[in-house]
């Protein structure tokens, strides 16, 4: 009964991205990407006489999580090819031309049949699957395959269904795997209260990631002219619901700190809205002046792609998301050391919960939580000082998941001798 649930629920997916196809700008380009895919890998890959390594994210955020895996994979095996699936429009159109691997595709539906083909047109000596991501028909294609399955970055929680009471075909499902590398102990320690005991805590992949681009940053000038001397705070990966909290309290700080707004999505009616609040105080970053952008108080970012870089300008950080489906990645500006601010839900996001512990990352509800949680951080200069030691040892102190995990994997994947 599961399987047939499972396998409805894959088909319902596909006909409701088709049926919202002329409405909704991702499930079209979803659609799009699924068109003759399976010929198009095929034709694509015929050639290839290497090993091929899959490397498996639902989306952007699981691409920067697998990212540090990825290019260090590619360095200690530089005879693997590396083959990036992606199940979202928002990592596969971002990363589509990634130069980091040799082949880019959408995933196709997990279903029997597309697993087999899939498989068999790709012919992978190893699999990584990022975070979140296990599916029944490619996991079990896979093994019949006895290809090596590897989970990168895991990270679980006690109410996901694989914890319940009849989930069974959910757990066959995870055994499948040669070995969990997850973010937390609390992960490994939940896949042992189902026997299964193949999984270690590595750590999160990402803290290489941040600490990389924090080292090799290139500054942006427009955004220095910006700058100037005032402090600023960068808004990243905003929402509507989280601009309804955040205008406000831009509008009573303008004067006193600059502001930098880089949107989740660059919607020409959202940016049109926030120039018109913000009358006169608000440029657009394509329109800006070097010579005069300095005096505005509010810098729109209307591209994709310059968030992280933007970071490095933050005295004070403010993350979207936590307002709606869930919190972006707080450790892109959390590794330059600012304070931060995001909605209140935050709770599936490790990182946030440990920085909040921390007492370096502020949850807020409402524009008066902002000015009040603001004011106070923003008042004791001790406090901020001690915001940005323990940012900077929290960082520190979880970076090397990638290479611990490079390691274990010798295990499976011999180190080619030179």
């Amino acid at each position: 009964m599961s399987l047939i649930l499972y396998n409805a629920g894959i088909q319902a997916y596909g006909l409701g991205a088709r049926m919202a196809a002329p409405f909704h700008k991702k499930a079209e380009l979803w659609v799009k990407g699924q068109k003759n895919l399976l010929e198009d890998i095929g034709a694509r890959m015929k050639g290839n006489k290497e090993p091929v390594a899959w490397f498996h994210c639902a989306s952007l955020g699981e691409f920067e999580q697998g990212r540090p895996l990825i290019e260090a994979f590619k360095e200690k095996y530089p005879d693997f090819k590396i083959l990036l699936t992606f199940f979202s429009p928002s990592g596969y159109e971002v990363r589509k031309n990634y130069a980091g691997a040799d082949y880019i595709f959408y995933l196709p539906l997990d279903t029997a049949s597309n697993a087999k083909r899939f498989i068999a047109r790709v012919r992978p000596k190893v699999a990584f699957f990022v975070k979140y991501e296990f599916w029944h028909h490619f996991s079990k294609e896979l093994k019949k395959r006895h290809i090596p399955l590897f989970s990168v970055s895991t990270i679980f929680r006690p109410n996901q269904i694989y914890f319940k009471k009849g989930a069974d075909f959910y757990t066959r499902i995870l055994k499948r795997f040669t070995f969990f590398f997850t973010q937390n102990q609390e992960s490994a320690e939940l896949l042992a209260t189902i026997d299964i005991s193949k999984a270690t805590m590595t750590g999160d992949t990402r803290m290489d990631r941040v600490l990389h681009t924090a080292d090799n940053v290139a500054p942006i000038p427009l955004v220095e002219a910006f700058r100037q001397d005032s402090p600023v705070m960068v808004v990243g990966s905003s929402w509507p619901q989280d601009m309804k909290v955040l205008l406000p309290f831009i509008k009573k700080q303008v004067g006193n700190l600059k502001f930098i707004i880089a949107p989740h999505e660059i919607k020409e009616k959202e940016l049109t809205e926030m120039s018109q609040q913000l009358a006169g105080k608000a440029v657009r970053f394509s329109l800006a002046n070097p010579e005069t952008v300095g005096s505005f108080d509010v810098l729109l970012i209307d591209n994709i792609g310059m968030l992280s870089a933007l970071y490095q300008y933050a005295d004070f950080a403010y993350v979207g998301g936590a307002f709606g489906k869930g919190l972006h990645n707080t450790l892109e500006p959390a590794v330059f050391g600012p304070p931060l601010f995001f909605g209140p839900k935050y709770q599936k996001f490790q990182e946030a919960i440990d920085l909040v512990e921390l007492g370096a990352a502020f949850p807020v509800k409402s524009a008066q939580e902002l000015e009040e949680m603001f004011n106070k951080v923003s008042s004791n200069d001790k406090q901020m000082a001690k915001i940005r030691e323990h940012i900077k040892h929290y960082i520190h102190k979880q970076a090397g998941a990638t290479s611990r995990i490079l390691e274990a994997l010798e295990t499976w994947i011999p180190v080619p001798t030179t």
